[in-house]
């Protein structure tokens, strides 16, 4: 009966051994993104980490699609990632990205792109973005879109809420940057950032939503109207004054939060990792959570957020999941802990009787051979 306990006591022991195996790879995990959950740039390593690990070629392909799609910038994110995980790139290849980035920053290219932001007022890299906050910072683009969507509304037609509210803040935040000679130009470049992305369809479904809530009490319907119908772009300094007006600047938090934070990621990684994360980020924390990634990662942003998506901005799982994975791990350790209790117990025990059989056996036997000379006598 003991030989029995023991061998199910050395099998129960074996089991929660095989489990803490298969159980414990998903615990380190989760443990390490746990303890990572308040610092989104830790997170986007621990995720690269696991994408490059199963695929060391990816970084090479993705410079090489982005050479061929025409994007150097994006090529030069990837190579400063590459160099960041000590990830060996080709001479070739290194000098087919150096050429290309030259190429982009050449004077001719940047002065096409800037004459471009400021005509069109949209923006796809540092020169044409340029142009468009040039444009917002002497009024004329913001003035046009308000002037635009002004009428709209005052006519009853389909409005985009979302570039009137931004020009009109645009416009008072504009102001600000004259008279603190620029100290607001990232919330300005910000703002000029989220509305051309807009105008360009490039914002996030979740973004839009959220936007367009934030921005319906933004703007003074009856004040607009009234300067709208007394403005004219031909007239942007008087007009923009009586925008102004229009502006609640006390409902315009969130939305300048927002446009600051995708500032700052402008700032640190460049105007189209900014363009990238209006793209996929789908409310404000995940625009506050890019902006600490592009300051701690910089020129590596674009790379990282191509790689991961929004999943760069979210936590890898849910919490409470991962919170299971560690419980699910204490409890396989507490049955291991618990069979080896178990299976030193009984193999003691069965140690205990056999000693004690063995030593009821000898003194059976001492006996026998003291009875045996008694007799004889």
């Amino acid at each position: 009966m003991n030989r029995v306990r023991l061998s199910l006591a050395v099998a129960s022991m074996a089991a929660s051994a095989a489990v803490a195996g298969a159980v414990w790879p998903h615990a380190r995990d989760a443990g390490i993104v746990l303890a990572a959950r308040d610092d989104p740039a830790d997170l986007a390593d621990i995720r690269l980490n696991s994408v490059l690990r199963s695929n060391p070629a990816l970084l090479p392909d993705n410079i090489e699609a982005a050479l061929a799609s025409g994007d150097a910038d994006l090529a030069e994110s990837f190579v400063a990632l590459a160099h960041a995980r000590d990830i060996a790139l080709s001479d070739d290849l290194a000098k087919r990205v150096n050429d290309a980035v030259t190429e982009q920053a050449s004077t001719a290219h940047f002065a096409k792109g800037f004459a471009t932001g400021l005509v069109t007022g949209n923006a796809d890299d540092v020169a044409s973005l340029s142009g468009t906050v040039a444009g917002d910072l002497f009024v004329f683009g913001d003035v046009r879109d308000v002037v635009r969507e002004g009428k709209h509304l005052a006519m009853g037609e389909e409005t985009d809420r979302l570039v009137l509210g931004l020009a009109a803040a645009g416009l008072a935040i504009t102001a600000a940057t004259y008279v603190s000679v620029g100290s607001t130009g990232p919330l300005r470049a910000g703002l000029t950032l989220v509305k051309d992305t807009r105008k360009a369809g490039r914002l996030s479904e979740g973004l839009i939503e959220w936007a367009g809530r934030s921005t319906r009490d933004v703007v003074d319907g009856p004040v607009l109207q009234e300067a709208v119908a007394a403005g004219s772009v031909f007239r942007p300094a008087e007009t923009a004054s009586a925008i102004r007006a229009a502006f609640r600047a006390d409902k315009a938090g969130a939305l300048v939060r927002v446009a600051k934070d995708v500032g700052r990621v402008g700032e640190a990684a460049g105007i189209r990792a900014a363009r990238d994360t209006l793209k996929v980020a789908e409310n404000p924390k995940e625009i506050a959570r890019a902006a600490r990634i592009a300051e701690a990662k910089g020129g590596q942003t674009r790379a990282i957020l191509k790689l991961l998506g929004r999943g760069a901005l979210l936590l890898a799982a849910g919490a409470f999941n991962l919170s299971l994975w560690l419980f699910g791990a204490l409890l396989t350790l507490f049955g291991f802990l618990s069979s080896i209790k178990a299976t030193a117990e009984r193999a003691t025990t069965s140690w205990l009787a056999r000693s004690k059989a063995r030593r009821l056996k000898r003194q059976m036997a001492a006996e026998v051979a003291l009875a045996g000379p008694a007799g004889q006598g």
